[in-house]
C-alpha cells in the first residue's frame, strides 16, 4: 500500500498500520503521533511515573509495529490491542514492585505551574491521582479508561478480557468510591458550592 504523504494525516490507524507493514515509514510517524498521548497518559495514570510510563509506552508502540506486517485487518481496533498491551506492561510493572522496598521507588517529578489556575488545576489532579491510587487495580484500569480516556464500555470489555457487565460493575464502584474520596475537598480544591 503505497499512499501519498498529504492523504496519511486522514487515514485510519489501520490504514497507517498496513501501509507500515509494506514499508512506510511515514505512516508510523503519523500513527505514533496519534496513538501515543493516549497511551502515555493511560499508563501515566496507573504507574504514577512518568519515565517508567514513557517506557511502557515505547515497548508497546515497538510491539505494535513488530506484528504489523501481519496484523489481520477488522479483528481489533489498533487502539483496543494498544490500550491491552499498555495494561498488561502497566500490571507487571506493578507486580514487580510489589517486591521492592518503597526506598526504592523514585519519586514522581513535580509539574512546576506557573499560574494561580495552573496551581489550582495541578492540586485537582493529585487530588484525582491520589484517590485513583487508592482504588483496586482494575476498578481504576476501568475507570481511567472510560473517563478520562474516553474509551466505550465494550472497547473497554475487550482491552480488560472482561464482559462489559464487569466493567460498568468496576466503574461504577470506581465512581463512587472516587466521590467518597473527594467529597469534603471542593472548597480546596477551588469549587464552587454552588
Amino acid at each position: 500500500m503505497n499512499m501519498p504523504l498529504d492523504a496519511l494525516p486522514d487515514a485510519s490507524d489501520e490504514a497507517l498500520l498496513v501501509a507500515f507493514g509494506n514499508g512506510n515509514t511515514d505512516a508510523a510517524r503519523v500513527l505514533t503521533g496519534r496513538l501515543t498521548p493516549r497511551a502515555l497518559g493511560y499508563s501515566t495514570r496507573l504507574l504514577r511515573d512518568r519515565a517508567e510510563a514513557e517506557d511502557v509506552v515505547q515497548e508497546a508502540m515497538l510491539r505494535l509495529w513488530k506484528i504489523a506486517p501481519d496484523w489481520r485487518q477488522g479483528e481489533a481496533k489498533i487502539s483496543t490491542w494498544l490500550y491491552r498491551v499498555v495494561s498488561n506492561l502497566c500490571t507487571d510493572r506493578l507486580r514487580r514492585r510489589r517486591n521492592v522496598s518503597i526506598d526504592a521507588i523514585a519519586e514522581p517529578e513535580d509539574e512546576r505551574p506557573g499560574a494561580e489556575e495552573q496551581l489550582t488545576q495541578a492540586a485537582r489532579m493529585k487530588a484525582l491521582d491520589a484517590a485513583l491510587a487508592q482504588l483496586p487495580e482494575r476498578q481504576r484500569q476501568a475507570v481511567v479508561l472510560r473517563h478520562i480516556e474516553g474509551v466505550s464500555n465494550p472497547e473497554i470489555a475487550a482491552i480488560m478480557e472482561i464482559s462489559t457487565e464487569a466493567v460498568e460493575s468496576l466503574t461504577a464502584r470506581g465512581k463512587r468510591a472516587l466521590a467518597q474520596a473527594l467529597a469534603g475537598k471542593r472548597a480546596e480544591l477551588g469549587y464552587s458550592n454552588g
